[in-house]
């Protein structure tokens, strides 16, 4: 199943990459000369008229969906377009709604917005009979509320009339007290041996079975929403149980299992004793946003959070020594290995992980280190190539380039593209790609990352688009996307709209505010792994 390590295919990207490179300012952009010797500016021009005509399709696209599930799902967790009617895969406490609401609140949608508020002020956390995920829960939830509330109560509290004694002060302001009743109805799940939390559980059985797993992503992507909520309120014992819980992945108890390269672990932990079970890994499913979080809460409150940051740069050096792969018939091509162990690495991607592109980027312009800049670059045209090489224009939930292994009839394919489709083929309103390009345009200011991104938003509505909503395609190798699948997430809200939405969109609040990079000495906000913009710690 995996391939052993070939070293003349791991690409040492530190031969690009330019000595003193930390003389950069962090937001030296436009014009920084070491990100333009390696990526020259592409000269694509944008008016203000074409700018505007990208954003209000944007919005339309999210007008479209959030009347169909009004029509069809409310207030169910998600649109099944094709059959018409709600699912609830989510919990059942309306996940688009509240998921959604932060891009609502950044586009300005008053009606929608309202709406929204006057649902999640009556959601009864306290009761369901559903297995909840830990995870995901505290993403969508947890963090849509605390994040609109951030945007409700700051920037766009004039916009939404929700200033002291204005008619939605008191709507906004139950954000934080439905936060608060949705953390206290799931504060039981760190009651293990280690404070490690239950990946999943019913709020009916509140017993915690401590010789069960979990993984560093249902682990380490809990830190940053829980900890929002206790300096909101003043209430430590929200981040204390998260933080505690973190501290299992930033210390490793038995490394010689867990971390088989520095900063880079395995996947399962034991709630009793907080050891690895295993040794594979990567920045794909299960392990993917434990390590977007480290260099995010140092961006949130870099007094605080220095550890998380010395551990994310850590997992960034391994990842480019031992992990950067380029294919064999495109070694222009640059992506991120999995492994099993230190000697066993095997070569495939996910969509998922395409992320990886925005979070070096990221973690480049605040350490003011070109060499992630120029690293993280080379990702985004690496996970740019899956989407433009298909006749759909999408890129597929798995593929791999590992020359030994190409299917027979992916042969020319390969050799011209430098990836083969292995696995799931298809595109499930994943937002990680168009996340990287905003990044990557937020850096660099080049608006050929913006005509990438309105080429993904293009295939996508020319693909996914329902007389309902939007939905999964089964077949990104077919130039119509193969078979619509029956559902619409709700991050398609709350990521996939709102990277796109901020790429294109500079004016009013939103861009004075500068959601994500700002022009200057100081980031304002950092957004979440659902996109959820909170407001970084003074």
């Amino acid at each position: 199943m995996f391939g052993m390590l070939r070293r003349t295919r791991v690409v040492l990207l530190v031969v690009f990459f330019i000595a003193g490179s930390t003389l950069y300012m962090l937001f030296d952009y436009p014009s920084e000369p070491s990100l333009h010797a390696f990526f020259p500016p592409s000269g694509i021009q944008l008016d203000a008229k074409e700018l505007r005509y990208r954003t209000d399709a944007i919005k339309e696209a999210y007008m479209h969906s959030w009347n169909g599930y009004m029509k069809y799902a409310y207030p169910t967790d998600e649109l099944m377009p094709m059959s018409q009617k709600g699912g609830n895969s989510m919990s059942g406490w309306g996940a688009s709604i509240i998921d959604g609401l932060g891009t609502a609140t950044l586009m300005e949608l008053h009606s929608v917005v309202e709406t929204q508020l006057k649902f999640i002020a009556k959601v009864d956390y306290t009761k369901n009979e559903n297995v909840i995920s830990l995870f995901e829960t505290t993403i969508r939830y947890l963090g849509g509320m605390l994040s609109a509330f951030d945007l409700l109560s700051g920037p766009y509290a004039e916009s939404f009339k929700a200033r002291k004694g204005e008619q939605n002060y008191e709507l906004v302001n139950e954000l934080v007290n439905q936060s608060i009743k949705l953390a206290d109805a799931m504060k039981f799940a760190f009651n293990s041996t280690t404070g490690i939390p239950a990946g999943y559980f019913r709020l009916t059985d509140t017993s915690i079975n401590t010789n069960d797993v979990n993984i560093i992503a249902g682990i380490g992507t809990l830190v940053l929403e829980w900890t929002r909520l206790s300096d909101i309120t003043g209430d430590p014992q929200y981040a204390q149980l998260a933080q505690r819980a973190q501290e299992y992945l930033l210390v490793v108890q038995n490394p010689e299992v867990g971390e088989p390269f520095p900063g880079l672990l395995g996947t399962h932990v034991r709630l009793n004793d907080g050891k690895f079970q295993d040794s594979f890994g990567g920045w794909g499913a299960l392990s993917d946003s434990y390590y977007e979080y480290l260099i995010k809460m140092f961006v949130y409150d870099k007094r605080r959070f220095l550890r998380y940051k010395e551990r994310w740069v850590q997992a960034a050096e391994s990842t480019i020594k031992y992990l950067a792969s380029s294919p064999a018939s495109r070694t222009d091509l640059v992506y991120v290995a999995e492994y099993s162990n230190h000697n066993q690495i095997s070569f495939k991607g996910s969509h998922l992980a395409c992320f990886i592109g925005g979070n070096f980027l990221l973690g480049g312009q605040v350490l003011k280190n070109t060499k992630y800049n120029v690293f993280g670059l080379r990702l985004v045209d690496g996970c740019h190539n899956t989407y433009s090489s298909t006749p759909s224009g999408l890129g597929p939930e798995n593929f791999a380039w590992d020359e030994s292994l190409v299917p027979a009839g992916q042969k020319e394919f390969f050799t011209k593209n430098g990836f083969y489709y292995s696995g799931s083929i298809d595109y499930r309103l994943r937002p990680e790609v168009i996340e990287s390009y905003y990044h990557a345009y937020m850096v660099t200011r080049d608006n050929k990352y913006r005509e990438w991104a309105w080429d993904a938003f293009k295939a996508i509505n020319s693909t996914c688009r329902t007389s309902s909503g939007f939905t999964t395609v089964s077949d990104v190798s077919q130039a119509d996307g193969g078979k619509k699948a029956d559902k619409q997430e709700s991050f398609w809200f709350a990521e996939v709209l709102k990277y796109l939405f901020l790429i294109f969109n500079e004016e009013g609040v939103q861009g004075s505010e500068r959601i994500g990079f700002v022009r200057g000495s100081k980031q304002k906000w950092v957004i979440t792994t659902e996109a959820h913009p909170f407001r970084v710690q003074d």
